[in-house]
Parts: C-alpha cells; structure tokens; sequence
C-alpha cells in the first residue's frame, strides 16, 4: 500500500491520501481521543504521540499535529504506519452507527421565510466551495442563516487554519455576496 501526503494551508495539518475511498458517503472529525472512540481508525491514530485532530473525507485523512512542540517528521511515519495497519487489518474506518450520530450532531438555524436563500447558499457550497477546500484537506459546512449572516463550520485542515479566516472574507463571503445580495457576513461556527 502506497499513501501519499500533501501540505495543506494549515502548517499543523498534513493531508494523506491512501488510494482508496476513506468514507464514501459522509465526512468524520474527531478534534479529541473521546470523539476518536466512534473510529477504529480515529483511535490508532489518536494512539500516535503528538496527533491533536484527525478529520476523514471521501479519498483522503487530514491529520493536525498537536501544539506541544510535536513536529512532523518525528509525527508523519507513526502516522502513515497507523493508516496502513488499519486498511491491512480489513477493520472498518467508523464503527457501527458512528456516521448517524455524527451527522445528527450539527443542528442547522434559519428562518423559514429565508428557505431560497439557504437553497442557494447550500448548493454554492456544494459546487463551489467543498470541492475546492476538500483539495486542501478540509470541509466548510452550512450551520445557520440569521440576518443576512452565514454560519459556517470550518473541519479538517481548516480548522484553527491561519488563512481560514481570508478564505471566509475573501472568497466564500464574496462570491456568496455576489449571487445573494442579502448576505452581509459570513462568520465561523
């Protein structure tokens, strides 16, 4: 098995890509070793010194070094064995029922009168947004619309991401500004 990494804009996540499909139908984030306990892949990875966040996309596992002086060439090797006992092992990435709890666990807010606005919110994220920032080993979903604000949640590499914040302003705030003249902000979850 051959699993290549990438740098991400995140200097404290590194993305991997094993070649094969991570999860085929939902994302996972663990941000801590309890949230981990829902993957048996999560788990062995948290079980590697120095790993603080581990995130799965449909091909590809953003894993975030831990700020306590851990760095990636002492982290990155116990990382790639992790990934490739666990695909070797046949074990399955989440365990029984852990993507149902997981995807009930963000609970969207909107005004129904506002129900066109989400409609397109939502499909630019998914045809424009997602597919860029999954690129760069994270996901941004859609949490809320309230007075002309978009709450969105940053995961994987974007998460604590030094440039998530230019992302946002820069790039999601203005192109949903430039189809939704309603929208005056879009802020973090």
């Amino acid at each position: 098995m051959f699993i290549q990494t990438e740098a991400t804009p995140n200097p404290a996540t590194l993305k991997f890509l094993p070649g094969r499909v991570v999860l085929s139908d939902s994302t996972f984030e663990a941000r801590d070793a309890q949230a981990a306990t829902r993957s048996p892949l999560a788990s062995a990875l948290f079980g590697v010194p120095g790993v603080s966040g581990v995130y799965f996309g449909h091909d590809f596992i953003s894993v975030t070094k831990a700020e306590d002086g851990s760095e990636w060439p002492q982290v990155k090797p116990a990382v790639l064995g992790a990934i490739m006992e666990h695909f070797q092992s046949g074990a399955p990435v989440l365990a029984e029922g852990a993507a149902e709890a997981h995807d009930e666990a963000g609970e969207e807010f909107y005004d129904a009168a506002d129900h066109d606005t989400v409609v397109t919110i939502k499909d630019l994220l998914e045809t424009r947004v997602r597919p860029a920032v999954a690129g760069d080993g994270g996901d941004i979903t859609f949490r809320g619309y309230k007075d002309g604000i978009v709450y969105l949640e940053m995961k994987g590499a974007c998460s604590g991401c030094p440039s998530s914040t230019a992302t946002l302003r820069h790039g999601v705030q203005n192109l949903f500004r430039h189809f939704l003249p309603d929208v005056r902000e879009v802020q973090a979850v």
